[in-house]
């Protein structure tokens, strides 16, 4: 889940949050051998009221002031040595400012049901954007400059090393505004998207659903939907749609509200469509897009329709309800998986493929990085926060004991490599496109599920292993493609006008229907369940990245089984590498080319060859 804002440099933003996956798991699960451990902030401040929280700001709020003062108007007068060192103080406020958001976003993230801590998060958010408008000119004058001035100036050594910072930046030099309205959109921003996200947020926190005789957060209902019960999961969809139908006009409200932000700023920075800015935030091509999203469309029949038709067999039924989707195949093993036993699985995959990277796992597993167990106003399913380089990041799960959940530690933990190794590019180029920073975590759950295979000599332990990844790997790619389709539809729609409830509802029945197939029916309260994907809310158009890093580890997982000599560590210098490279750059040590039509083949028949090992199984 990452936070937004009308910036042409996302990455000025006070504050983000990393991906959250779209997953859930069974019911809630013991630790096994104690409570499930929580995440110290500390490393970043040791509390809301922490002195050096407010002794940071001020500094902050001088040095930014200072900094306008000394450079504001001058830019290009500078030479390539005096660039760099503006640079440097630049990216060394923003830390800071990256560093109180990340504390502020990660509070909020494990209870934002606390009214103290959201009052602390929006007034954050309200102070990093007043200081950030300080130092909105430096990018718009960066975009100023000459391209022949500048490239004069890039030989010099010491900016040279900013160069991919700044290609970066001066790709939205076509869409920079004034410096006036560009000031306004920032300081308006507090007041705008971020409060219906923060709406969108404490809503979701606050919403109950009664099931069974008790009250449970939506979080905890929608993972009884994998329940092994199917009158268990038709309860917990039923009830869940229930509650989302009662409050549908308001998450209806958030969504065209937010659509028609985005539609207007759209619309002044001449972006060609509503996924344009997504795409260009993504340092990938927009044909590149559409080429992964029409393989995937054109393939719905041989992957999703052929395995629910195959699932529907298994269980005996006609049709599958939208209950069933998640459902665990017959005979699965529904034992509960402690904690520790989740961290030694996960290690050991890491361990065997590159101790390297083990090592830096084992950093995570043994501190106070991971938070870990359901709770009251905890935002649902996980995500991986880098923070600042200067720090460390931390993991947020909700591990209910299922393989599902071995599976998403394993898939954070990923990013949390990815993050730890990148953060040596600093505060500014560590940070990675959404396109391939869903790279590292869908390889490490790929370790993952092969090592588990591997170990597991049992046939039929071995086949609901393989339907269970499957499931996640149609989640990761189908899904996500349905819900990026799903967006687009709305957002084209909404242009010519607000959308109603039920018009949402229609449309995502639609989505739904063509990607899951006819193995399907669908209940009329299945509308309302695009209400609860913060994605929609938080950052138009992402999902489409976990797609498109699921199929590009499987291409890449194909070269690594293959044996191509230096595997490791021509991975581990893409990991560490960050945002300094294009997925071009990237991927041409490994012989791979995204923009290649048959790239995406080649991962989509991956999902598909595991379809036919369970069909012949």
């Amino acid at each position: 889940m990452e936070q937004t804002t009308h910036a042409p440099n996302p990455r000025h933003t006070p504050h983000f949050t990393a991906p959250v996956s779209d997953r859930s798991s069974g019911a809630p699960a013991t630790a096994g051998e104690g409570a499930l451990p929580r995440w110290d902030l500390s490393a970043l401040y040791a509390g809301m009221d922490d002195p050096k929280l407010e002794a940071d700001l001020a500094g902050a709020t001088e040095q930014a002031r200072d900094f306008a003062q000394r450079y504001q108007g001058r830019l290009a007068g500078l030479s390539g040595h005096e660039l760099a060192t503006a640079l440097a103080e630049f990216e060394a406020i923003e830390e800071k400012l990256g560093q109180a958001g990340s504390y502020a976003s990660l509070l909020f993230a494990a209870d934002s049901s606390d009214p103290a801590i959201s009052r602390f998060n929006q007034s954050m958010n309200e102070r990093l954007t007043a200081i950030s408008t300080d130092l909105l000119f430096f990018t718009l004058e960066l975009n100023r400059l000459e391209e022949d001035a500048l490239q004069a100036r890039l030989a010099d050594p010491a900016l040279a090393r900013w160069q991919p910072y700044l290609r970066d930046v001066r790709m939205y030099r076509p869409h920079q505004l004034s410096d006036e309205v560009e000031k306004v959109l920032l300081e308006k921003s507090v007041t705008g998207a971020q409060s219906w996200c923060r709406l969108f947020d404490e809503t979701i926190a606050a919403l109950r659903v009664t099931l069974d005789g008790r009250e449970m957060t939506v979080g905890e209902a929608l993972n009884r939907l994998s329940d092994t019960n199917r009158d268990t999961r038709a309860r917990a969809g039923q009830a869940v749609g229930a509650v989302f139908g009662e409050n549908v006009r308001l998450f209806s409200l958030i969504t065209n509200t937010l659509a028609k932000d985005k539609s207007i700023a759209d619309g002044l920075r001449h972006y060609a469509r509503p996924t344009s800015a997504r795409n260009l935030s993504n340092m990938v091509e927009d044909n590149v897009v559409d080429a992964l999203v029409s393989a995937v469309k054109a393939d719905y029949p041989r992957l999703s329709h052929r395995y629910y038709a195959l699932k529907a067999r298994w269980m005996g039924l006609e049709k599958l309800e939208h209950w069933d989707r998640n459902a665990p195949p017959p005979g699965s093993d529904d034992r509960e998986i402690p904690w520790a036993e989740a961290k030694s699985i996960v290690q050991k995959a890491y361990d065997g493929f590159d101790p390297r990277l083990g090592r830096i796992i084992n950093t995570f597993l043994t501190n106070p990085w991971i938070d870990v167990p359901p709770a009251p106003g905890k935002s649902p399913g996980a995500f991986a926060h880098p923070t600042v380089p200067s720090a460390h990041p931390y993991i947020l799960l909700n591990y209910h004991g299922r393989i599902r959940d071995v599976m998403t530690l394993a898939h954070e933990l990923g990013h949390g490599v990815h993050q730890v190794l990148a953060a040596r590019q600093g505060y500014f180029m560590s940070d990675t496109p959404l396109t391939l920073a869903e790279t590292a975590s869908v390889f490490g759950e790929m370790l993952t599920f092969q090592s588990l295979l591997e170990a597991e000599k049992d046939p039929a332990r071995r086949r609901l292993l393989l339907a269970a990844k499957v499931e996640d790997m149609l989640n990761t790619v189908v899904r996500q493609i349905a819900f990026y389709d799903f967006e687009t539809r709305v957002h084209d729609e909404r242009r010519s006008g607000e959308l109603l409830p039920e018009r949402i509802g229609e449309i995502w029945r639609a989505v739904q229907t063509e990607s899951l197939g006819p193995a399907f029916h669908f209940t009329p309260d299945y509308d309302v369940f695009w209400a609860y994907i913060p994605h929609f809310i938080h950052s138009p158009f992402y999902v489409y990245a976990y797609a498109f890093g699921d199929c590009l580890v499987n291409a890449l997982y194909g070269v690594f089984r293959e044996g191509a000599p230096g595997f490791q560590d021509k991975y581990v210098a893409m990991l560490e590498a960050g945002g300094t490279l294009r997925h071009r750059e990237l991927l041409a040590p490994f012989g791979l080319d995204a923009s290649e039509p048959a790239f995406w083949r080649k991962g989509l028949d991956v999902i598909s060859g595991f379809i036919d090992e369970l069909e012949q199984g």
